[in-house]
């Protein structure tokens, strides 16, 4: 389990926070608080200065996870990802909502529906998110798995429906299920 301190916004983030944590204290369903902070983050997109030079170089072994701010009551985590050129997720869903947006490069997602009759995941499309563009989710509904598409390192900063110091991820489970053609 991975250990997130707890985290106090910068500057670059307390819009961000505070609007967030508008949305989510009107306790709307997880459709609608995913579409709603998908609003506050693209009014609200911090640039890639929220992490350090050393965190925007990521890591070579995998995709870096960096906290940037746990609300106090565990409603929500802001969370920057950092992906090296190739690095991909295994397809996975979540725990609960998830807003995301690319603040440098290019991130690509395969989305997928599981078919538990046959016992495998069916593609159901994909989606190139540039620098700038914001999406979401809330499961369910949620299969994905995402990879860094660009030659250089790209950056995205999510918000989650969770408490990730307390949770360890966003992630609820990973597939191994074969894929197949949609």
């Amino acid at each position: 389990m991975t250990s997130y301190p707890q985290t106090i916004p910068s500057t670059g983030l307390r819009e961000l926070v505070s609007a967030v944590h508008g949305v989510v204290t009107k306790h709307a369903d997880w459709q609608e608080t995913a579409r709603l902070v998908a609003a506050e983050l693209e009014q609200h997109l911090p640039s890639a200065d929220v992490l350090t030079a050393e965190q925007r170089v990521g890591d070579p072994d995998g995709h870096r996870s960096n906290p940037l701010h746990i609300e106090p009551d565990g409603s929500f985590s802001v969370v920057a990802l950092v992906w090296r050129p190739g690095q991909v997720t295994p397809i996975h869903d979540h725990v609960t909502w998830c807003v995301f947006g690319v603040v440098q490069g290019i991130e690509h997602e395969e989305l997928f529906l599981l078919d538990e009759e046959q016992a495998c995941l069916v593609e159901a499309g994909t989606k190139t998110n540039e620098t700038g563009e914001i999406s979401g989710f809330a499961p369910p509904g949620d299969i994905h798995r995402v990879r860094n598409a660009g030659d250089d390192t790209a950056i995205s900063i999510h918000i989650y429906g969770t408490d990730v110091s307390r949770i360890g991820s966003s992630v609820r489970r990973y597939y191994d299920h074969p894929v197949v053609a949609g």
